[in-house]
């Protein structure tokens, strides 16, 4: 028996290791020549300590110079001390590079295309080698545009138990993996991607949350509710989903689906543009208040272009209320990711 142990760098790469109960995390690293920090091994440096966002563990022995009882009390362990009890998720102190790995490159078959309207493409995968394949929801990777030297940033759509990997595009005037959705590809096309990455993925949830989407940044968070219908949280949950028009909007039938599977989730969507049909029309925003977010006791999770992602910070700020976790991606056209850690 063994659990899987995901250890995200600095860098917003993740490696994934196999730890077995007794063994260490940094043993089982550098089983798998994945050379996370490490000066003594005997829990009296420090040096490894690392943020454990999700699992349990035996934490092991240590000295309170390297790791204090308030830290150990916010989920701060020790690599080299800690035997995992589950699955764990690690926030590592030092880049991928120090670590001496880096992303996993991935050759996988073009499957499927869905146009869902004029600006919203989904493209469906399968993998070579899929058991190698192992993300947090809500992480990205970036695909090879084919027959370029250009590579794109897309978040998962689909959930990580799940056989093929979905991405959603907006299709942007120009734009190189528009180009080749719309004019070129093929079932069966030949893909490659390098990956996963990024911070911005679900963390256990221990109090209710509030999920918010912007355009194609609905596709991390669908990642997400495909996770909690495998292991259903305790706590509330509700997404807010805006677009600018009509046709941007996708996906509300598979939100009506995962509402009636995953208990205490609800969803709204909103449409900025005046002339929609849709029931609210506006801006995310516009929907937002203090008792949204618990009075502050939540976690949100917020993913969308550059100018949402700043009004929605924007806002909350004005609310006076914050979020007890913010986690946050933004997305640019040309698909350069962001994120940025909140507390």
């Amino acid at each position: 028996m063994s659990f899987q142990v995901a250890l995200n760098f600095e860098d917003g790469i993740t490696r994934f290791v196999e730890c077995r109960p007794d063994e260490t995390v940094a043993e089982a690293s550098y089983r798998a020549r994945i050379n996370i920090p490490l000066d003594c091994r005997d829990g009296a440096c420090g040096t490894c300590k690392s943020l454990c966002e999700s699992g349990t563990y035996d934490g092991g022995d240590y000295i309170d110079e390297a790791l204090t009882d308030e830290e150990a009390e916010q989920g701060y362990c020790l690599p080299c001390q800690v035997s995992p009890h589950s699955d764990l998720v690690l926030r590592i102190p030092s880049s991928s590079a120090a670590a001496k790995t880096g992303p996993a490159v991935f050759a996988a078959t073009l499957a499927d295309i869905r146009r869902h309207s004029a600006s919203t493409v989904e493209f469906t995968l399968d993998v070579d080698n899929r058991e190698r394949l192992d993300f947090l929801p809500g992480q990205y990777v970036n695909v090879v545009v084919p027959g370029t030297d250009q590579a794109r940033s897309y978040s998962f759509s689909s959930g990580p138990a799940q056989r093929q990997v979905s991405f959603l595009v907006r299709i942007v005037e120009n734009g190189a993996m528009s180009a080749y959705l719309t004019e070129r590809a093929r079932v069966g096309d030949r893909l490659e991607f390098t990956g996963p990455m990024g911070s911005f993925y679900l963390r256990a949830l221990t109090r209710p949350a509030l999920l918010l989407a912007g355009g194609t940044g609905l596709a991390p968070l669908l990642s997400m509710l495909e996770r909690m219908a495998q292991q259903p949280p305790e706590h509330s949950v509700h997404l807010l989903y805006g677009v600018t028009t009509d046709q941007d909007l996708v996906h509300l039938d598979t939100l009506e689906d995962y509402a009636d599977v995953i208990p205490g989730l609800t969803f709204d969507h909103c449409v900025a543009d005046p002339m929609s049909n849709a029931r609210n029309k506006g801006f995310v925003t516009g929907f937002m208040n203090a008792g949204t977010l618990h009075d502050g006791d939540a976690d949100v999770y917020l993913c969308g272009p550059p100018a949402m992602v700043e009004a929605v910070r924007a806002h909350i700020a004005s609310l006076g209320v914050a979020p007890v976790n913010f986690h946050h991606e933004k997305f640019a056209p040309a698909a350069v990711r962001t994120t940025v850690e909140a507390a």
